[in-house]
Order: structure tokens, then sequence, then C-alpha cells
């Protein structure tokens, strides 16, 4: 790059109708002049191209100045193409050039919508973040978009977080604000969590209404998902009302067990992708294991029922799956793939799964409790399993 100190500082705008080839037929023109591009930003908006690049001008060749504008000039009235520039300050010191960067990720069950764009765009403003450059990322309607930031130094991130929340909940629009290193795009294991997770019901919880004993156990299980209670106490709690309950009411259950909405369609392309998939749940390892099987998860782990002459014995065996235990096969898990857990991506609903939460690289709160929300990295409340897909850089499901 030549440094001259006097030389002027061009900023181009080209803007109309995109095509193939239009980047190389400008950037051929400037490069037969051997003028210095010195930034450069590209969006495609609509079938629209805005196209900007800044051009270092030296002083003392005026006429091959001069020569090299009218020539872009010409070379885009060709296409069909509006430039215009204009001399910008030699030194600028703009918001992306400082702090790190982040990408807030928008996901609607409907569409985006102005309102909704508005009241993101003013968190951002008040916190003094700048927006870099937006894209749809959706293949057809506008239902989702990623929005490039930079942030200042010293941001409240739970401030921020907090306010973000807000807008969410009031627009029924699901938000992620992720940095953007190299790991966003690089996960390579997704951990889930069963119950009201990976399924759409608790499964201690059918298996109670079974024994007559539904909305006393509901009651042990709300408490212990908000964190109200020990979570090992009370899943013992609730066991011992199963006692006598025979093994083949469990297949009942087994059978009738609702998959959350987008799973199936979520975990074809994250398996199409090389993602390793396991299931790390408080629950028990008959419904785990079953549905290991059935969707082709690559682990399962979770508590094992006591069961003498084919009924429940009211006991559970062995070490207990709760919140620590649950970090603990997330790290192990890891280490058996050879996996960071900057790569991981856990997903749970309640409060025992906050360890494992924050244990992955990234952590999300799935139409969790508002204990859960409150303290997870992200969550996603409004849309279905799929739109996790949108967080990780994936635009949409794999096709049938």
């Amino acid at each position: 790059m030549n440094h001259d100190d006097n030389r002027k500082i061009i900023l181009v705008n080209v803007s109309g109708p995109d095509c193939p080839g239009i980047t190389s037929r400008l950037m051929k023109i400037i490069s037969l002049y051997s003028v210095d591009v010195l930034d450069m930003g590209q969006a495609v908006t609509h079938g629209l191209l805005s196209l900007s690049f800044v051009l270092g001008l030296n002083s003392d060749e005026k006429n091959a100045n001069g020569n090299v504008l009218k020539d872009l000039l010409f070379e885009a009235n060709l296409m069909g193409l509006t430039l215009s520039y204009k001399v910008v300050e030699q030194t600028i010191n703009t918001p992306e050039m400082e702090g790190e960067k982040f990408i807030v990720t928008c996901v609607s069950p409907m569409i985006i919508t102005a309102s909704f764009i508005a009241d993101l765009s003013s968190i951002l403003a008040h916190y003094k973040i700048n927006i870099e450059r937006i894209d749809k990322v959706s293949p057809r309607e506008f239902s989702s978009m990623e929005i490039t930031t930079s942030i200042p130094i010293n941001l409240d991130m739970k401030e921020l977080k907090e306010d973000l929340m807000k807008v969410s909940t009031n627009h029924r629009i699901d938000v992620a604000f992720l940095k953007d290193n190299v790991f966003r795009r690089n996960k390579r294991l997704i951990v889930f969590d069963m119950d009201s997770t990976l399924i759409q019901t608790e499964v201690i919880d059918e298996l109670a209404d079974l024994c007559g004993v539904g909305d006393e156990v509901k009651k042990i299980t709300h408490q212990a998902m908000n964190g109200e209670i020990d979570f090992d106490a009370s899943l013992r709690k609730r066991v011992s009302k199963l006692k006598g309950l025979d093994t083949t009411r469990m297949h009942e259950v087994l059978e009738k067990l609702p998959l959350t909405p987008g799973v199936e369609e979520f975990l074809k392309t994250i398996k199409t992708l090389g993602y390793k998939v396991a299931l790390i749940s408080g629950g028990f390892s008959f419904f785990a294991d079953a549905l290991k099987s059935k969707l082709g998860l690559d682990y399962a782990f979770a508590n094992e029922l006591e069961i003498i002459d084919g009924k429940l014995t009211g006991n559970v065996t062995g070490t207990i799956v709760n919140a620590n235990q649950k970090a603990i096969l997330v790290k192990l898990i890891a280490q058996q793939e050879n996996i960071s857990l900057e790569q991981v991506v856990a997903i749970g609903d309640g409060a025992n799964d906050l360890p494992m939460l924050a244990t992955a690289g990234l952590g999300i709160a799935f139409h969790a409790k508002d204990i859960v929300k409150k303290e997870a990295q992200q969550h996603l409340s409004h849309g279905p399993m799929t739109s996790i897909l949108y967080f990780l850089g994936i635009p949409g499901p794999a096709k049938k």
C-alpha cells in the first residue's frame, strides 16, 4: 500500500440491480490505475446491490485520479448502476473499529415486524452498540435476520440481556446475542435435556397419573424445575410414589410420548452436518434409551429405576443424574469426542439444567421457566426447535 499522507480518500457508492461480475469489472479498472483499496463492504437486499469501497488517490497523479473515477462512472453506467463518490477524512475512527463483534440473531415464528426492529434497534442505540450489517437469513419469508454489531468497552451485558428479553417477550420473537468468534459456526456437539425439551411432557408426571398420584407428583416436579427444592430429594420422593407400577404401563407411556415440534427436522439437519448428539436427563433411562434408538442419538444418560419381578420398587439405583452430574457428563462426552467445550450446545428448560447450560459454549433455555431464562446465556421461547438452527448460523432445516 502506498502511504502518501497527502493523498485523497474517496468513498465510492454503487447501487442498482445485482448480477454476477459487477465487483470484478469495477476492481479491474481500479487495478489498472494501481489505486489502493482501503476498505470495502457489500450487501444485497431484495435483488438490489449496495456496494461501497474506499480508494486512496495520490495527490501527485491528478490526471490518473480523474481517469479512474471517470472510467468507474462509465463502467457502472454500462451495467445499469448508479455510482457516486465523495472525499472523506483520511483518518476515521468508526465504532466498528472498537470493541468486540457480536451477532444479534432474531427468529420469528411468523415474520419480523417493523415495530420489533424499531424497539430492538432502539435498545442497541441506548447501549451504544453500533449496527454494521443486517442480513436476512431465512430463504423465503422475512422471518429471521442476523445483525452484525460492534459493542463498546465495559458494556453491561446483564442489563442488555434483560432489555433484549423484554423485547423478545413483547413481540414473541426470539433474540440471541452471540459473540462473533471462530466457534460461533463451528459447533460439533448438541446436548439435550429430555423432559419438556426433547419431548413435550414430564415422564414422571405421566407415570404418576397411572398410579393415581399425578397432582401430588406434578407439584413436586414444578418445585424441582424452578429450583425451589433439592433435585435428588425430590426425585427420590416422587419415585417412591411409583412403587408397585407394572413395567408394561411404562411401555404405554413410551408409545405416547409427544416429541417437541421441530425436533426431528432439527436432528436431521445437524446430523447431516456431522454433529454428535447426546441426551442427558434427570428422567429415566428406560425412556432415554428408547429415544436414543428412535432418533439415532449418539449418547443417552438418565436415572435407573429399580425393577423387581416386573414392578417398580419405588427406588432409583446408581448415581443420580442431577444438575452437577449433567455438567460433568457434558465435559466427559466432549472429552471423549475430542471436542472443545466452546463447540458444545446445551439445550434445557429446568433449573437442574443450568450448570449444563453454563458448561457449554452455547447454553439455550428452551421454552424454559423464568428463573432459567434469566440465568442462561440465551433463550428461545417462541419458535419450534428448528429456530435454534439460526443461532448456529444454519439457514433453516435440511430439505426433505
